[in-house]
C-alpha cells in the first residue's frame, strides 16, 4: 500500500497546481481500513449519509467481487478498490457504502468531504468566495420601461430568485474570518464540493509497482474496476423532493428552462452555473446570445428572400428567358458529349427561382452579415466580460489549472521550470514532444487529403451520371411525375443526388476521424485539460471545416469555371468532360447543397441528442426490471441515467460553430440560412437543456473563463466570410455581369440603347458556336436538326468566322476587371468597418471595470488590515515575553 505526499506542502493530499506528486511506500496494518457498509434507509430523495448530517459530494459504483464467480482478475480489482478507498480516507474523505436495491452485486460508495478538507482544497483550487456584499449601485436597465412586457419572457422570480451580489476573493484557510461564513454546511455550494471531490478522486493512488505510478478514478473507470463516478442530482427532474434540506434546483431548471413550454423564456444562467458549473453555464450563455443575435440576421434575410420572391416575375432577365420569342428561339449547345440541344426557355422556372436568391438585395444582405458578425463577436466579448466578473472567473489563469492525471502518471523525465526555476517532472523531452506533434500533424493532413479525395470522387460521380439524367429526365415520358417534370432538370437531379451522397460521406468520415483525433491528442499528452480540449478542438475543426465546406467551395468557386467551349471542352482525368453549371448558374446549386447539408445535419444531430439517450435509458430500465414498487435511492436513480461525455460540451460547440460557418461563409447564396439557424437554435437550447437535465447524470462542475479555442476559430471564420461572400457575388452569381451590362454594354458604344437598361442582357451573355465545329459528336445520342447551323453557350467569346473566333472578347475582360474591382473594394470597405466597430466597442464594459477595481481594492484593504492585526498580536506577544 502507498500513500501520497507533496514536495511543496506538508499537508497530506494537499497538492497544488503545477506541483509534483511523490509516492512512497508506507507500512499499513494487515487489515486495511474498510469503508463502513450500511443499509438503505428508505429515503429516496436523501442527499446525505444515513446519519442525515454528512452531505453526499460524490458517488462511486462498483460490483462486489465477493458475489461474483471466482476469477483471478477479481482479486486484483478487489485489491485496487480497497487500496483506493483506503487512500481516500487517509486524505480526509469520509466514505459510506450501500448495496444496490435492484442489483445485489452492485455497491454504491458515497463520498463526503469534511469542513477541514473543503477549506484545504478550496485554497488549493483558488476558489473565490464572498468577502462582502456588493455596495456598488447597479445601473438601471434600458428595458425597465417595458418590464410589464419583458417579465413574461423571464423565469418566474417566485421560483428562481435573483442571487445576492458579493465581492469575492480566493479562499485562504488561515483567514476564514475574512469571508462571509454564516453556515458552514452551505458556505461551499454543492457544485464546488463536487469539483473538489473529483480533484481528489483524480489523484488518489490505487497501485504502484516500482517506478510506475497508477492513480486516479479515470483509470479505474477505464479498466472497469468502478462502473461509474458522478455527483448526484438533488431531486427528480419532474417531482419536488420532500427533504427539507433539498433546494430542488434540478426541478426548477426543468420547469423554467428545459421544459418545452418554456421555449420563449430567457435562460436562468445563474442557476445553471450554480448547478452545473461555469463551463456549462458559459456554453448556454454563448448559445443564447448567438440565438438572440441571429434574430436580427434572420429578419433581414427573410426580408431579402421576400424581396427576391416578389421580383422574380418582374426581373428583365427572367422574362427574356421565359419569353417564347426570345428564350424559346435560342437553341443552346449540348452540355455533355451525349446531351441534346435544348431551348433556353426550358429553364424558365430555374431562372425565376434563381432570381429569389440572386438579386440586388443579396448584395446588401452579404454586406450586412459582414458587419453583423463583427457586432456579434464584439458584443459577445462584452457580455462574456460581465459573466467573468459575476461568476468569479476574471483571475482564472491557465497556470492555476492542475495537470491532467494522465499527464502526471507518465512524468519520467526531469527539466528545469523556466518560470519557477525548480526541477519538475515531464513525460517527454523536447525532442520527444516534437516527434509527437509531428506525428499528430501528419495524421491530420492525411485525413484532410482523404476528404479531398472523396470530394474528387463525388465530382467524378457528377460527371459520370450527368448524361444519364440528361437522357432519362428530358426524354423519358414521366407520366406519374408530370406535375414536377418541368422542375426536375438534369443538373438539379445530379446536384441533389450528389449532395445526398456528400452528406452520407461526411457523416461516415466524421465517425472515423473522431476516434483518430482523440487517439492523436491522447498520444500528444497535453498537460492540462484546457490544453487537451484546445488541441482536440483545433484538430476536429480543421477536419470538419474541410469535410463540411469542401463541396460548397467546389460548387461556388470551381464548378463551371474551367469548361472550355463546345468545340474544345475540358476533360477531367482525360475521360470525363468537366461539369458545367446549371443553365441558371451555380448559385442555385450552392443553395441546394447548403439546404441539404444544414437540414440533414440538424435532423441527424437531434436524433443523436434526443432519441438515442432516451432509448438507451428506456432499454436499461427494461433490462434492469425497474418497478415502481421498490424505493430507489437518489444515487441509484442517477446511476440509471446516461454518463456524461468525456469530452463535455465539445460536440455541442462543434455543432454550433459549423452552423455559424454555414450562416456566415455562404450567406450570399442562401439568405434564409440565418432564419433556419435561428429556428434550429431555439430548439437546440431546449433539447440540450432537456437532455442534460433529464437523461444524463449530473456532470462534474468545471471552471471556465471563456469559450476557449472556439473564440479564435469564430474570429477566423468571420474574417474568411468577408472574402467568400465577396467571391460568391463576384464569381458565382450573375450580379456583376448584369451590372456591367446595365452600365456599359447596354448603351453606346457597345449597345444600341440610348438609356441604361437590362433588355438584351440574355442575348449579350450568350456566345455563338457553329454546329459544324463540333469535334466529337456521338450520333447515337445527339441528333442535330438539319436546319440548325449555330447554337449558344454561356460565355463571352468571339463568334465563328471572326479572325479571333472562340477567343475571349472585350466583354469578358470588362467583366473580369469589374469582378476583381468589386472584391477589392468590398473587402476593404467591410474590413475597415469591422476595424472601426472593433475599436469603438470596448471588450469590457466600463461598469464591469469599475467593479473589478473596487473588488481588488477591497480585497487588498481587508488583507492589509488582517496582516496589521497579526503583526500587532505578534508584537504584543513579544513585548509580554520580554517584560516577563
Amino acid at each position: 500500500m502507498y500513500a501520497q505526499t507533496r514536495t511543496q506542502r506538508d499537508t497530506t493530499g494537499d497538492v497544488g497546481p503545477g506541483q509534483e506528486y511523490e509516492f512512497h511506500p508506507v507500512d499499513l496494518p494487515t487489515e486495511p481500513c474498510f469503508s463502513p457498509q450500511v443499509e438503505f434507509n428508505d429515503k429516496p430523495d436523501s442527499l446525505f449519509f444515513n446519519d442525515g448530517v454528512r452531505r453526499i459530494d460524490f458517488v462511486l459504483a462498483y460490483e462486489d467481487e465477493d458475489k461474483k464467480e471466482y476469477e483471478k482478475r477479481h482479486v486484483f480489482q478487489r485489491r485496487k478498490v480497497k487500496c483506493f478507498e483506503d487512500n481516500l480516507m487517509k486524505m480526509g474523505m469520509e466514505l459510506e457504502a450501500t448495496q444496490s436495491v435492484l442489483d445485489e452485486k452492485l455497491v454504491f460508495l458515497k463520498v463526503h468531504m469534511p469542513w477541514d478538507v473543503l477549506c484545504t482544497y478550496a485554497e488549493v483550487l483558488h476558489i473565490k468566495l464572498p468577502i462582502q456584499s456588493n455596495d456598488m449601485s447597479a445601473r438601471p436597465s434600458p428595458w425597465r420601461f417595458f418590464s410589464c412586457i419583458t417579465k413574461h419572457f423571464y423565469p418566474d422570480e417566485k421560483l428562481i430568485s435573483k442571487e445576492s451580489e458579493f465581492f469575492t476573493a480566493p479562499f485562504e484557510k488561515n483567514r476564514q474570518d475574512l469571508f462571509c461564513i454564516k453556515d458552514k454546511d452551505h458556505f461551499f455550494t454543492p457544485s464546488m464540493r463536487s469539483r473538489m471531490a473529483y480533484y481528489i478522486l483524480s489523484r488518489a493512488p490505487y497501485e504502484i509497482r516500482g517506478n510506475i505510478k497508477k492513480f486516479g478514478i479515470t483509470k479505474l473507470l477505464d479498466g472497469g474496476v468502478y462502473k461509474a463516478a458522478y455527483p448526484i442530482h438533488d431531486c427528480r427532474f419532474n417531482v419536488k423532493s420532500q427533504e427539507p434540506e433539498c433546494p430542488n434546483e434540478r426541478y426548477l431548471l426543468y420547469e423554467e428552462w428545459a421544459h418545452p413550454k418554456s421555449f420563449y423564456k430567457m435562460q436562468p444562467l445563474d442557476l445553471i452555473r450554480h448547478y452545473y458549473g461555469e463551463k456549462i453555464g458559459i456554453y448556454f450563455a454563448w448559445l443564447g446570445f448567438y440565438t438572440r443575435m441571429l434574430t436580427w440576421a434572420a429578419v433581414v434575410g427573410i426580408g431579402c428572400f421576400i424581396y427576391g420572391y416578389y421580383t422574380r416575375d418582374t426581373s428583365t432577365w427572367s422574362k427574356e428567358v421565359c419569353d417564347p420569342d426570345i428564350g424559346g428561339k435560342i437553341v443552346m449547345c449540348p452540355q455533355c458529349d451525349t446531351c441534346q440541344y435544348w431551348t433556353l426557355n426550358s429553364t424558365c422556372n430555374t431562372s425565376k427561382n434563381l432570381c429569389i436568391f440572386d438579386n440586388f438585395g443579396t448584395l446588401v444582405f452579404a454586406v450586412f452579415m459582414s458587419v453583423w458578425v463583427t457586432l456579434f463577436l464584439e458584443f459577445w466579448k462584452r457580455y462574456q466580460a460581465e459573466l467573468e466578473y459575476e461568476w468569479d472567473t476574471v483571475e482564472f489563469l491557465e497556470q492555476e489549472e492542475p495537470p491532467r492525471p494522465e499527464y502526471e502518471a507518465k512524468c519520467i523525465h526531469e527539466r528545469k521550470n523556466p518560470i519557477t526555476g525548480v526541477k519538475e517532472s515531464v513525460p517527454y523531452t523536447a525532442c520527444g514532444r516534437c516527434v509527437r506533434v509531428s506525428i499528430g500533424m501528419t495524421t491530420v493532413i492525411f485525413w484532410i487529403m482523404l476528404i479531398l479525395a472523396s470530394v474528387v470522387a463525388i465530382t467524378v460521380y457528377r460527371l459520370a451520371v450527368f448524361f444519364t439524367f440528361s437522357r432519362e429526365l428530358r426524354y423519358t415520358n414521366l407520366t406519374i411525375a408530370e406535375p414536377i417534370k418541368e422542375y426536375v432538370t438534369p443538373q438539379m437531379a445530379t446536384s441533389v443526388t450528389a449532395s445526398l451522397i456528400s452528406f452520407v460521406v461526411i457523416m461516415i468520415l466524421n465517425t472515423l476521424y473522431e476516434r483518430v483525433a482523440i487517439w492523436i491528442t491522447d498520444f500528444e499528452l497535453p498537460r492540462t485539460k484546457t490544453d487537451y480540449e484546445n488541441s482536440l478542438t483545433l484538430k476536429m475543426f480543421l477536419f470538419q471545416f474541410v469535410n463540411y465546406y469542401s463541396s460548397c467551395f467546389y460548387i461556388a468557386f470551381a464548378k463551371g469555371k474551367a469548361v472550355g467551349y463546345p468545340g474544345k471542352p475540358v476533360y477531367l482525368l482525360g475521360k470525363y468532360r468537366n461539369e458545367e453549371c446549371d443553365p441558371g448558374g451555380c448559385l442555385i446549386e450552392l443553395t441546394t447543397q447548403l439546404a441539404i447539408i444544414m437540414g440533414g445535419k440538424a435532423i441527424w444531430n437531434n436524433i443523436q441528442e434526443v432519441l438515442i439517450p432516451w432509448l438507451k435509458n428506456l432499454i436499461y430500465r427494461r433490462c434492469a426490471h425497474v418497478t415502481t414498487e421498490k424505493v430507489i435511492p437518489r444515487w441509484e436513480q442517477d446511476y440509471q441515467l446516461q454518463p456524461s461525455s468525456k469530452l463535455g460540451l465539445f460536440y455541442e460547440y462543434l455543432e454550433m460553430v459549423i452552423q455559424f460557418g454555414f450562416v456566415t461563409l455562404f450567406v450570399a447564396s442562401f439568405p434564409l440560412a440565418p432564419a433556419l439557424a435561428l429556428l434550429n437554435n431555439i430548439i437546440e437550447i431546449r433539447v440540450d437543456a432537456w437532455k442534460l437535465t433529464t437523461q444524463f447524470r449530473r456532470a462534474v462542475p468545471e471552471k471556465a473563463q471563456h469559450i476557449g479555442a472556439w473564440q479564435p476559430i469564430l474570429q477566423g471564420i468571420t474574417i474568411l466570410a468577408v472574402v467568400t461572400n465577396a467571391m460568391i457575388i463576384a464569381f458565382t452569381s450573375d450580379m456583376i455581369p448584369r451590372l456591367v451590362y446595365y452600365w456599359s454594354f447596354s448603351v453606346y458604344p457597345y449597345g444600341n440603347n440610348t438609356e441604361n437598361t437590362m433588355k438584351g442582357y440574355i442575348n449579350s451573355s450568350l456566345s455563338v458556336f457553329s454546329t459544324n465545329d463540333f469535334q466529337t459528336v456521338d450520333d447515337d445520342y445527339i441528333h442535330t436538326p438539319p436546319n440548325l447551323t449555330t447554337c449558344r453557350y454561356r460565355d463571352y467569346r468571339f463568334p465563328p468566322g471572326h479572325p479571333k473566333q472562340y477567343e475571349y472578347n472585350m466583354f469578358y475582360w470588362h467583366v473580369i476587371a469589374a469582378k476583381m474591382a468589386f472584391i477589392i473594394v468590398v473587402e476593404h470597405i467591410v474590413y475597415f468597418t469591422k476595424f472601426i466597430l472593433a475599436y469603438i466597442i470596448p471588450d469590457v464594459p466600463y461598469a464591469v471595470k469599475e467593479q473589478i477595481k473596487r473588488e481588488k481594492y477591497l480585497t487588498q484593504v481587508i488583507l492589509h488590515e488582517t496582516n496589521l492585526k497579526l503583526v500587532s498580536k505578534r508584537l504584543k506577544a513579544t513585548e509580554t515575553e520580554t517584560e516577563s
